[in-house]
């Protein structure tokens, strides 16, 4: 017979005289994706593995690095391992691998290269809470923007509690995963593309921002330039702060728990008392300047014995609001160990009802003091003076990214660009101040700062996005805004690092609703600190009717100088 007639079924195959060649390369097709593991779904059929040239990585060797993927992913919608599915990507080559830089180590990378239109830039990418696992959003934003992009689960996956007893993995969350990531990531983008890249970039927010900072302290080679947000630096003090707001909403006799409606009544308050003064337009539902607020709680409506209700304060509650406000301190020495939540931020998506919360926040920012105390870490008997040592001397040194000194990125030539919202609860924007103003110190003087490190302020902005006031100026890679040095801060960093224009204004957006979608609320400038915008005249939902001015500078509060170690 000389047509081909053969049926597949599992396991078997039939081959007829002619088309014998034919047969077994098919053969081979249908083994190799037998034997392979499952691929993520995909809108469109995969190439085969003759059609791929992602799939020569997994030939390669990098060192202390297994490759555990190396696939072609077509343009359309790409749905990750456990993920939701992600539209409208340009076709690219996806490689994951598992770092192991000790033993103990189990880092997971994933780095997406784009098929073609690649920009010849390379982007790290940060990650949020305890890490634990791949963010294949900042993966997703970062390649549409045509860079080759990596991200990591900082060697704590499946979560971060599961650290516990393995010291190795500690440390590879505080810095050493973000740096084995990037030095193997850029070999593969290398072994792809045949050419090394121009610039190399990192962008992280929170957990992100503590990578970014650790990658400008500890390895300042492996980025030009560097995008840090709300910065979770100074993380064993940060997480006092959780344990601080925790403890006082949860164990002050006579029910301290603030239910929602009494956290908005507060807010309220507090913008009714300094809403429109600090710099800010009138009729703003967000403080510009926090610190320029002096709020006294005490204005707050009580509630008369007996009564309790939406409209007014228990004294328990106004006893645990006032420590709230106050922050966590050494009992012993009166010290401050961590800046409490900024004013006005009481509301935000990650604010008190959140810290407070069992069901919510607590339990999953706890992993650290397990990591030191151990598994059955009771929040109720941390001690705020020898338990804080304890923590401190053990985490850290490989956890906080406190270091002002960064004359080794600026000598080489990086630069870095900082935000933070003036209305994160989460991590409160005066403790990136408080780094920003030792690294002015370090360095001299602003003006010597500023030449290589710029630092804004949004106003309004609760944790990385979101919050009542402006909730975007493309800090999370998505494509939301113009992607030009005006509107865009990875734009200018770009422009700043590769045409050495410096961004002394940007234009923030305030989204209806945080939603993209809903359109545009109002826009306004936010400029490099101690600026902040200033309503002068004209419409307030304008640009134009704001000017950059001077702040008073060192108004916030500062841990001590024991707890910025």
């Amino acid at each position: 017979m000389d047509n081909l007639l053969f049926e597949l079924k599992i396991g078997s195959y039939m081959v007829y005289k002619n088309y014998l060649l034919v047969a077994v390369l098919l053969s081979v097709q249908v083994n190799n994706r037998l034997n392979a593991q499952p691929a993520p779904s995909t809108t469109s059929i995969s190439p085969t593995t003759a059609d791929c040239a992602c799939q020569r990585i997994a030939t390669i060797t990098f060192p202390g690095a297994t490759i555990t993927t190396a696939d072609c992913v077509p343009a359309g919608t790409f749905t990750p391992p456990g993920g939701q599915a992600i539209a409208d990507l340009p076709a690219f080559c996806r490689v994951a691998a598992t770092l192991k830089p000790t033993p103990e180590s189990m880092i997971r990378i994933e780095v997406w290269l784009p098929q073609t239109n690649w920009n010849g830039r390379f982007l790290g990418t940060g990650t949020g809470g305890g890490a634990g696992s791949i963010s294949y959003s900042a993966l997703a934003n970062g390649l549409k923007r045509g860079f080759a992009t990596t991200n990591t689960d900082m060697g704590t996956s499946p979560n971060a509690n599961e650290a516990v007893g393995h010291p190795e993995r500690w440390a590879d969350f505080g810095h050493r995963a973000t740096h084995e990531m990037t030095v193997t990531a850029k070999a593969i983008t290398q072994a792809y593309y045949k050419k090394t890249v121009h610039h190399a970039y990192f962008a992280g927010c929170s957990t992100g921002g503590q990578q970014a900072l650790m990658e400008a302290q500890r390895y300042p080679d492996d980025y030009n330039g560097i995008l840090v947000g709300a910065p979770a630096n100074n993380r064993t003090h940060l997480h006092t702060g959780f344990v601080w707001n925790y403890k006082v909403t949860n164990q002050i006799p006579g029910s301290a728990f603030l239910p929602k409606e009494k956290i908005a009544l507060i807010t309220n308050a507090v913008i009714k008392a300094c809403g429109g003064k600090d710099g800010g337009a009138p009729g703003d539902n967000f403080l510009t300047d926090p610190s320029a607020c002096t709020f006294d709680p005490e204005t707050l409506p009580k509630c008369s014995d007996g009564t309790d209700d939406g409209t007014c304060l228990t004294n328990a509650q106004l006893t645990a609001l006032k420590k709230i406000y106050a922050g966590p301190t050494n009992p012993r020495t009166g010290e401050r160990i961590y800046t409490p939540i900024p004013l006005g931020s009481e509301n935000s998506g990650a604010g008190i009802e959140y810290q407070q919360n069992p069901k919510q926040a607590p339990p999953s920012l706890f992993y650290q003091y397990k990591w030191a105390f151990g598994s059955n870490f009771d929040y109720t008997t941390f001690d705020f003076d020898r338990d804080q040592d304890k923590m401190d001397s053990l985490l850290a040194p490989i956890l906080n990214a406190n270091n002002p000194d960064l004359a080794p990125l600026k000598k080489r030539g990086g630069k870095i660009l900082m935000y933070s919202g003036t209305a994160d609860p989460l991590v409160p924007y005066q403790d990136a101040v408080s780094y920003y103003e030792r690294v002015i110190a370090a360095q001299g003087g602003v003006k010597q700062t500023s030449n290589f490190f710029r630092f804004y302020l949004i106003p309004g902005m609760a944790h990385c996005g979101g919050g009542p006031g402006l909730n975007d100026c493309g800090q999370n890679l998505a494509l939301n805004v113009p992607q030009d040095g005006e509107h865009d801060v990875l734009t200018a960093l770009i422009n700043w690092v590769e045409k050495g224009s410096a961004p002394d204004k940007l234009i923030a957006t305030a989204f209806t609703g945080g939603i993209p979608a809903n359109g545009v609320r109002f826009q306004r400038p936010i400029y490099p600190y101690p600026k902040l915008p200033k309503y002068i005249s004209g419409d307030p939902n304008s640009p134009v009717s704001y000017q950059g001015i001077d702040r008073p500078r060192n108004t916030v509060l500062t841990p001590a100088t024991k707890y910025l170690n």
